[in-house]
């Protein structure tokens, strides 16, 4: 005997016992009679019992029919119940959303957008996980992530929500004392800030509008987890950072800080939210996608 309950032809059984009728439980199923009927002979051969007397007329449970019956039909119940609730969960946004974000963008730019998203669907919790380190969105059971990268090959379904430049930066005070670079490679005679969590930890790319490319390994007295942690130090004007927009762009409005190498650009990358791949997600996971893909790119697109 298979270790596991024969669930299917219980179920079966179940329902030839609410409607009194092999045809009526194979109408309601939308199986064929033979199915049914075979699903019971295996039930029967299986517990060693006549389950029904079958005349041409009339089907009525044994004695064995009627002890399982009730068992039979609750666990019918149960699964129907089981099934009914799983829907109503995928098809309507209710649940909780496990969402992992870089710390500083989570802060700034996401966690200002969650009231109104929290108030248009009152049934979905979101659980907020800042870090700045990459997690591991199956192994540690979210459902979505945000990553602002140029994304690697990778089993996980990535929906781009919009754009994010990236500056290299410092404040007019140490550029006084210092002297302005005026090509990437300059970087190595300057102190630059470094970034734990780059897709390349220590390097720095550029490209020119001719074509030109440069890539530099700078190095300074200052390396963080978390690009928000250089900015006391770059507006006291002790170093150079390359940071994205979200992070310097009001210190660039303001002054306090200057972009260099105006003519060299960092390859642009995104802003993604990274999710596990196969089957459909649940609708609190759709609606969150569709909600961040529409602020974050609308405010993008005022950016511009």
């Amino acid at each position: 005997m298979s270790k596991l309950p024969d669930f299917e032809a219980l179920a079966i059984f179940a329902k030839v016992v609410e409607m009194r009728s092999f045809a009526g439980a194979a109408a309601e199923l939308a199986l064929s009679k033979a199915t049914v009927s075979k699903a019971v002979s295996r039930l029967e051969e299986r517990l060693g019992a006549r389950l029904f007397n079958r005349t041409s007329r009339q089907l009525a449970l044994t004695d064995a029919g009627q002890r399982l019956s009730e068992r039979a039909v609750r666990l019918l119940m149960d699964g129907e119940a089981a099934e009914n609730e799983a829907l109503a969960q995928s098809s309507v946004p209710r649940g909780l959303v496990r969402l992992a974000v870089p710390m500083t963008f989570g802060v700034r730019v996401i966690a200002p957008l969650l009231p109104e998203f929290l108030r248009t669907y009152p049934e979905v919790s979101i659980d907020l996980h800042l870090s700045d380190a990459m997690v591991d969105l199956i192994g540690d059971g979210f459902d979505a992530g945000i990553r602002i990268a140029r994304l690697p090959d990778s089993s996980l379904v990535a929906r781009r929500l919009c754009g994010m430049r990236r500056y290299t930066v410092a404040a007019p005070s140490y550029l006084k004392k210092h002297g302005r670079p005026t090509h990437p490679m300059h970087l190595a005679e300057h102190k630059c800030f470094g970034y734990a969590y780059l897709s390349t930890p220590g390097v720095w790319h550029y490209v020119k509008a001719t074509g030109e490319q440069a890539t530099v390994r700078p190095s300074g007295q200052l390396r963080v987890n978390n690009g928000e942690a250089t900015m006391p130090a770059l507006l006291a004007g002790l170093g150079i950072a390359d940071l994205p927009d979200f992070i310097v762009g009001d210190a660039i409005a303001s002054g306090k800080l200057e972009v260099i190498l105006k003519d060299w650009k960092q390859p642009e990358g995104a802003v993604h939210l990274v999710m596990p791949s196969g089957g459909p997600r649940p609708a609190r996971v759709e609606v969150l996608a569709d909600f961040l893909a529409e602020k974050l790119g609308r405010a993008r697109r005022v950016a511009k």
